[in-house]
This record gives C-alpha cells, sequence and structure tokens, in this order.
C-alpha cells in the first residue's frame, strides 16, 4: 500500500494500539495513535489520515459523541472498533458515519480487508463517474439504465434508486433505516419487511443466485452491503 496512506488509530488500550502499530505499518500504511478523544480530534485535524480506527469506550469521551463531532467536518471512511456488540450500538455507529463496525476480539485479515475495501471506497467516490461497474454489472447513472453481461435489465424506478444508494456506498453497511428513509421517507423507517421484497426483487434481476447473492449481502439485524 500506498506509504502516504495514513490511519488514526484512537483507543485508549494500549495493547491494541501497539498490535494495530505493528500490523499496519507491516502493510506499509504511516501510523498515528491517539489514547482518548480530545487528542484523537486534534490528531485528526492536523494529520488529515485517510482512515479512522475509533474505540468506542475511551476515557474522557464516548466514542459515539467523537463520531459525531468527527463528522462534522471529517469525510474519509471511520471503522468502529469495540466490544460492544449489540445491534443497537452497531446502528447507532453505523448511522452517526461510521463506515463499518468490528467487535473486539478481532481476526487482524478481516480488519485489513475491511481497510482495503474502506480506502477503495473513498478513492472510488474521488473519482466517481457517471457509470459505476462492478464485475458484469453495469449502472449508468446519467441514462437510468443498468446492465448485466452487456443485456438491459427491466428495473422499475424504485429498484434502481435503491441499487444506485447501494452501489454508491459498496462497501459500507448501510442500516435498514437509512435506506428506508432514504428512498421511500421519514415515514417508512420502521417498514423493514418492505425493505426486504424490495431488496428480493432486486437481487432476482442482477444476481446469478439471488439465494447467494454476490452484490447485495445481508448483514443480519442490521442492514445490507453492496460489494463488487
Amino acid at each position: 500500500m500506498n506509504s502516504e496512506v495514513i490511519i488514526l488509530v484512537i483507543d485508549d488500550e494500549i495493547q491494541i494500539r501497539r498490535l494495530l502499530e505493528i500490523t499496519l505499518s507491516s502493510e506499509s500504511y504511516k501510523v498515528l495513535e491517539a489514547s482518548d478523544g480530545k487528542s484523537g480530534i486534534i490528531a485528526a485535524a492536523t494529520h488529515n489520515p485517510s482512515l479512522i480506527l475509533l474505540d468506542l469506550g475511551l476515557p474522557d469521551e464516548d466514542g459515539q459523541s467523537i463520531l459525531i463531532k468527527l463528522r462534522e467536518w471529517y469525510t474519509n471512511p471511520i471503522i468502529i472498533l469495540s466490544v460492544r456488540n449489540s445491534d443497537e450500538d452497531i446502528i447507532r455507529a453505523l448511522d452517526n458515519g461510521a463506515i463499518d463496525y468490528l467487535t473486539k476480539p478481532f481476526r487482524i485479515g478481516e480488519l485489513q480487508a475491511r481497510i482495503r475495501s474502506a480506502l477503495r471506497l473513498a478513492q472510488s467516490a474521488n473519482n466517481s463517474s457517471s457509470i459505476l461497474t462492478f464485475n458484469s454489472l453495469n449502472i449508468d447513472l446519467v441514462n437510468h439504465v443498468v446492465k448485466r453481461n452487456d443485456e438491459i435489465l427491466k428495473l422499475t424506478s424504485t429498484e434502481f434508486s435503491l441499487l444506485v444508494l447501494l452501489a454508491k456506498n459498496a462497501g459500507k453497511v448501510l442500516t435498514h433505516q437509512y435506506i428506508l428513509k432514504e428512498i421511500w421517507g421519514h415515514g417508512y423507517i420502521e417498514q423493514t419487511q418492505y425493505l426486504r421484497v424490495f431488496i428480493a426483487q432486486l437481487r432476482k434481476k442482477i444476481e446469478d443466485d439471488p439465494a447467494d447473492p454476490l452484490y447485495i449481502v445481508t448483514e443480519s439485524g442490521i442492514g445490507y452491503r453492496f460489494q463488487g
């Protein structure tokens, strides 16, 4: 990886910081560390890291509050690393602007993969074009045309909007509530069954095997992740 990629670790556990410093440095990332929320915000503002790994259990302020403060101005990916594993904590963090969430203890290989995915997503957002391509799937944002293996798919306007929302956030977990609000409005944020029906319809059209989807992956109890 490019040595210019800077990752900021905000975590009060010195063992975790040491582990991440060793692991990430071996991947040629430049690693910065902060042991509390205040110094983490200062480090983020000073160095503008490519990605932040944020713990929720910080000594001076809850990590969710730090996440909200960072998202007032910081636009690069933030991945949560936390012992908290309830759906409520995960959904709240994702809705507050985290791109991903791993519970401790985590597998190093999985963390590295999530970091690569988040950095790719950020890079593709910076180089956005009018056509999104994922393997054999092409989404023309201007002409509202979707092709799979060069064949045009017949999507409803709602199915197209849903696919575009997922694809533009490829690699990121989107909660049920976020998707429902973005596509159908605030009045639908509790209608998760409604969303499941549309996801099933979309999978039938874009997936080779809807029962084993390649693109639209379910994050159980939380939402969906589009991967290419």
